[in-house]
């Protein structure tokens, strides 16, 4: 039933290759020195007739990482697809140094087989990319349960490429409403709440409706607060996870020049890592965990309603703010919305709060391309959290890179004069401050209200930051869907 075999491996090194497979790319070697770095596409003796071989690499132990196993998967499916294939048999090996590499392989398989929302809309024709794709790991009993895992994986980062991968329109804030409706539906197991009247949002947002005043007054891009809640049987943890959700950023007044606005339709990944996660949620229900997701959605307009630097806006937390930059929107549209998840954890089981946003170009700068960069405060650092996730990303392909909150990011936002409570971004260049992604983090504890949570309160609540600039895909590739993964690994599997 299958018109191709995708085999991934380091080499043939792995036990348990069926000696079919292994036969031929050793007659292979023969006359291809570069075999196990290139790969190829080989006649095979099976009904399947081809035998794309997609190797790792060289795993050095000190260099390398289980990256190897997905991107040579992505690699293989895609290079399968170009052959002709249109029913591939993943085979999938074990190795030592990295347990989870089945997995991995089986979602690199995956993630080469996306295609964006607005491709499959505009041309359903082109998708899906096969008529089914098969998987073969020797061992039946266990296969299963490793498929299932890697479905639910693939959903929750689906759903988080479809909302941030899209165009500024296909995903406005009311879009990304219906699309979040239709990806939860009754009976999924999470609730779903909305709040986008305008009073409503004064009184418990208001620095999110200082971002969103210039888009207020055109409907399809009116900015709201989705809520998500999942709550499994047995609660033991509590999260509370807050996404940035900015559909466009033009920068505001503060507006983006020279060329640099071109891809801000990214600007929401935060929000849509946070949609992909209740989705694995939904889907694999633990008892164990309840999880609250906030969605703050909304488009960073310019115009004649927009707002301006030296504004002084009073956040939920009763702090008064001094807008700097009003291309630091970020941090505005998910300090009050933090500031209520706090309210809410004071009175929860074991409570951690989290915000995920691509929230500073300074991120990138500090860690390159495909690294989120996580920031405990003082309760979380003591639990080791940011370590936790950071091994979790490591086991499954979804790096994380550890950064620290000091002394001088606080300061850097402490008001300066009387009744200036916060300062929220200095006059300069965002991207070039020096301590920008760590300076951001402060901002959210301070604007929230967190800072009198920390260890030495009688009330110390657990807050992580997640910067996934680095992380979340840049136009035009697809979006990727982190940190789900990582976040999966650590509170789920």
């Amino acid at each position: 039933g299958y018109d191709g075999l995708v085999f991934i491996s380091h080499g043939t090194k792995e036990n348990g290759i069926p000696q079919e497979i292994k036969n031929l790319i050793k007659e292979a070697e023969s006359i291809d020195n570069n075999i196990h770095e290139d790969g190829a596409v080989l006649k095979i003796n099976l009904p399947a007739k081809r035998l794309i071989y997609s190797p790792t690499g060289a795993l050095n132990s000190d260099i390398h990482d289980v990256r190897h196993f997905s991107e040579a998967a992505k690699k293989g499916v895609l290079r399968a697809l170009k052959s002709g294939v249109k029913t591939p048999l993943l085979v999938l090996v074990s190795n030592e140094k990295f347990p989870k590499c089945q997995l991995v392989t089986l979602l690199g398989a995956l993630e080469a087989l996306y295609v964006n929302i607005q491709y499959r809309e505009d041309r359903p024709e082109k998708s899906p990319k096969v008529k089914k794709i098969g998987v073969w790991n020797g061992q039946s009993q266990d296969l299963n349960k490793l498929i299932d895992l890697a479905k639910a994986l693939e959903c929750g980062r689906y759903v988080a490429r479809d909302v941030g991968g899209a165009d500024p329109e296909r995903m406005c804030a009311p879009k990304v409403e219906e699309y979040v409706r239709s990806a939860f539906p009754a009976g999924c197991g999470v609730k779903l709440e909305v709040i986008k009247d305008e009073e409503a949002l004064k009184k418990g947002y208001p620095l999110f409706c200082a971002v969103n005043r210039a888009a207020s007054v055109i409907d399809r891009h009116k900015g709201r607060v989705i809520y998500l809640t999942y709550e499994g049987s047995s609660v033991k943890e509590t999260l509370f996870i807050v996404g940035k959700g900015v559909t466009y950023d033009t920068g505001g007044a503060d507006i983006k020049a020279g060329g640099i606005m071109a891809g801000m339709s990214r600007d929401k990944c935060g929000a849509a890592a946070v949609a992909g996660f209740m989705k694995v949620l939904s889907i694999l229900k633990p008892a164990h965990l309840k999880v609250v997701g906030a969605m703050s959605m909304v488009r960073n307009s310019v115009g004649e309603n927009a707002y301006v630097s030296d504004e002084m806006i009073m956040s939920r937390s009763g702090r008064r703010v001094r807008v700097g930059n009003t291309d630091a929107e970020g941090r505005m549209i998910m300090a009050d919305v933090l500031c209520h998840a706090k309210e809410l954890a004071l009175n929860s089981v074991n409570p951690h709060l989290m915000t995920i946003a691509t929230l500073t170009g300074h991120a990138h700068r500090t860690v390159g391309d495909g690294y989120t960069i996580g920031l405990d405060n003082g309760p979380a650092r003591k639990v080791d959290n940011v370590q936790k996730l950071q091994k979790a990303g490591d086991e499954i392909g979804d790096m994380l890179e550890i950064s620290v909150i000091r002394r001088e990011d606080y300061a850097e936002h402490k008001g300066k004069v009387e009744g200036e409570d916060i300062v929220q971004c200095t006059n300069r260049s965002i991207s070039q401050a020096s301590r920008g992604h760590q300076a951001a983090g402060a901002f959210l504890v301070l604007a929230s209200g967190l800072d009198e949570h920390g260890l030495d309160s009688n009330k110390p609540v657990r807050y992580t930051h997640l910067d996934i600039a680095a992380s979340s895909g840049h136009v035009p590739e697809n979006a990727t869907g982190a940190p789900v993964l990582a976040l999966a690994n650590r509170y789920l599997l």
